[in-house]
């Protein structure tokens, strides 16, 4: 990840987060709406100076624990296509709840720049039931499709969900780095836009050695300090909204708060 940001010391990544989409429970029937919301929120988010964007199928729940439905693939990648026409900026795509694969596909044909993978080594138990590791897909059909500039982040005792087993964490970081080969790894708090702990994210930066290490939820303004010195950037969703709530819309005055806090 470091030559994506070659001079960028501590990287921001604006969450878009995606409304229910056609076949969703949740889905409101207006595909023109879902357009109009995720374009705005990409702006607002450009506009209030974020180095990245991320993009993911937020609204879906509940979720698949794998593959998604040809469909679901279908409209992220061209809703996708149409954020990179309007922000220019990197793009990453993740397809919850563990579809690297379909990320990686959305990303190749979108033009994207990085996917995000909750579970790429190992096995984790969460509500969709038992995610289990897909790095040795993931990585054959980057290669297959000569996809090697698309970036791999991988989340380590990721949200929402709960260890087979005790193991330390140093371990994990190691294997999703070395084994998985990841590009970089994110640490969270408990949940979407939860705190995270910040011995928690020291023990994974220590794992980490020169690969970069991102903070994935509960970042704000008012916390930012206390984790700049110990990750290499940061993915915020939640903190950017209206009122923080991570269903409203994005709020480029919130956006600007945080990005001025960054060290220049």
């Amino acid at each position: 990840m470091r030559n994506l940001f070659p001079h960028t010391a501590k990287v921001v990544v604006g969450m878009i987060h995606l409304p229910a989409l056609p076949g969703a429970p949740g889905f409101a029937g207006k595909l023109d709406s879902i357009y109009d919301t995720i374009l705005s929120d990409a702006r607002a988010l450009a506009a209030g100076g974020v180095h990245a964007l991320m993009m993911e199928n937020f609204g879906d729940i509940p979720f698949y624990p794998g593959r998604v439905p040809a469909y679901v693939v279908a409209q992220m990648t061209a809703l996708a296509v149409e954020v990179r026409r309007a922000v220019n900026l990197p793009l990453g795509i993740n397809v919850l709840r563990n579809d690297g694969q379909s990320a990686l596909a959305v990303a190749v044909a979108s033009g994207a720049s990085f996917v995000r993978v909750n579970v790429l080594c190992g096995a984790r138990v969460c509500d969709q039931g038992l995610l289990q590791g897909i790095a040795h897909d993931l990585l054959r059909e980057r290669a297959l499709l000569s996809a090697q500039h698309i970036h791999i982040m991988a989340d380590v005792d990721v949200k929402h969900s709960a260890p087979l087993a005790a193991r330390p964490l140093a371990d994990e970081v190691d294997d999703t780095l070395h084994r998985g080969l990841a590009s970089a790894v994110i640490v969270s708090g408990a949940g979407t836009g939860k705190p995270t702990d910040l011995a928690k994210l020291k023990t994974v930066k220590a794992a980490a050695g020169f690969s970069p290490v991102y903070l994935g939820s509960g970042v704000t303004a008012a916390t930012l300090d206390a984790f700049l010195p110990h990750a290499d950037g940061f993915i915020v969703g939640t903190a950017f909204k209206h009122n923080a709530n991570v269903a409203n819309p994005v709020d480029v005055n919130r956006v600007k708060e945080l990005m001025s806090k960054l060290p220049k």
